[in-house]
């Protein structure tokens, strides 16, 4: 892929965040917790910024690239050491992050990036991640289980926190994360993040929605409570909800939506009172899918079938069966371009610093990145560049530039 004379793609991204999406001010405005810092938040939060840009994953990585000249005009001086970047963001103020957040999603939303889908209704999907576990080191935020092996019971330690992505036509973000804490259950989390979220982003999304945990009345009654849509995924037979729907949907005929590679057979009934714990009747939608693959060893095609059952707030005035059979399916946006391409492509699970708070700030810091990066990717470079360069491609650029900056640092340092 060539660049224009003189101008990188590492520089190119960095200059669209600054005047299309107006991150660099409240990226600058980060705060922490030292009364007479030596070397500036902000020096500390653009160097993690171009770590996960780069997708370096790592500190120590990150400080191997310390010869370069990019890091004087970036950063206005030299690159901070791993140990120093890893100490500050222990103490950085998550509130200052979650501002850059807002300053993106209101940039992004002005330029039209986030577009509700053609059904009209913009979701938020919430899931837990857990980000990492081991046998031997903990924090006073580690939550811990005992795991049974053959040589004895062992204390794992691990951290795990809520995420909500935010789903439009083509476009998703991810918008904020709140941490587990000993103690609590995902649920609770996650409404948590929304009491802290809805008075910020008001009509940022209409549907709340989660995986089958989230099939939780406390969920359902806390969107019908704040004017919002709830739905979750429904596969639990024991529950007498799943077993009126089935008992329902096996008497009587389903609505076929034909298409290739995947044919739907839906059934979609409302008012069920099987729930009593939510305030109000829900509907079931149940899909049937048949999707026709072609399989790489003997190229023959083969239908897959699959059986899905989502339960929801939602009238069937005001979303039809197809709409939420689609936003039923969005909800796998947030593990495929959540987090699988965060842990794999942008390094997001590994443990930069073992702090509670340096692990949610160095997830925040790979939130806003990976933002900044799809935007750019989708909105500002043409498309025959997109056909020419993926995404890892583009990434596997910034890398390179970052180390043909390290080989010319170090040729004219003096013998």
């Amino acid at each position: 892929m060539r660049q224009p004379a003189g101008l990188t793609i590492l520089r190119r991204i960095l200059a669209y965040g600054r005047k299309v999406l107006g991150w660099e001010k409240p990226l600058d405005a980060v705060r922490d917790s030292r009364p007479r810092p030596q070397i500036a938040t902000s020096v500390v939060t653009r160097a993690a910024t171009v770590m996960f840009l780069g997708r370096l994953g790592s500190l120590n990585a990150l400080e191997q690239s310390r010869p370069s000249r990019f890091w004087s005009r970036w950063l206005g001086g030299d690159l901070p050491s791993a140990d120093t970047v890893g100490r500050v963001c222990a103490g950085i103020q998550v509130d200052d992050l979650r501002s850059l957040h807002r300053c993106l999603y209101s940039r992004m939303k002005r330029r039209k990036a986030l577009e509700p889908p053609g059904h009209g209704w913009m979701v938020a999907v919430l899931d837990g991640h857990e980000s990492h576990a081991t046998f031997r080191r903990h924090c006073d935020g580690c939550l811990q289980r005992v795991i049974h092996a053959s040589e004895g019971d062992r204390i794992q330690y691990y951290h795990r926190l809520v995420v909500l992505q935010l789903v439009g036509r083509d476009a998703a973000i991810l918008l904020d994360a709140e941490p587990i804490r000993p103690g609590e259950d995902e649920i609770a989390v996650g409404i948590r993040l929304l009491d802290r979220l809805l008075p910020v982003y008001p009509r940022a999304f209409d549907v709340v929605m989660g995986d089958a945990l989230y099939a939780d009345s406390r969920f359902f009654n806390w969107a019908l409570d704040h004017g919002k849509e709830a739905m979750a995924v429904l596969k639990n037979e024991r529950r007498d909800l799943y077993q009126d729907a089935r008992g329902l949907f096996e008497h009587s005929e389903p609505v076929l939506f034909p298409g290739h590679p995947v044919h739907h057979a839906c059934w979609d009934v409302e008012g069920f009172t099987t729930w009593p714990q939510v305030r109000q009747p829900v509907r079931v939608v149940r899909s049937v899918e048949k999707r026709t693959v072609r399989r790489q060893l003997d190229h023959q095609p083969e239908e897959v079938p699959s059986d899905w059952m989502w339960v929801t707030t939602l009238s069937k005035a005001s979303a039809s069966t197809r709409a939420v059979v689609q936003m039923g399916h969005s909800r796998w946006t947030i593990e495929n371009q959540g987090f699988n391409e965060a842990v794999n492509a942008w390094h997001a699970d590994h443990v930069y610093k073992h702090d509670a708070r340096a692990i949610l700030v160095f997830w925040l810091l790979a939130m806003a990145c990976m933002n900044v990066f799809r935007t750019f990717y989708r909105r500002n470079l043409k498309p025959a560049l997109r056909q020419a360069a993926s995404m890892l491609q583009i990434g596997r650029l910034i890398i390179s530039e970052l180390l043909a900056g390290v080989s010319a640092g170090r040729s004219r340092a003096p013998s």
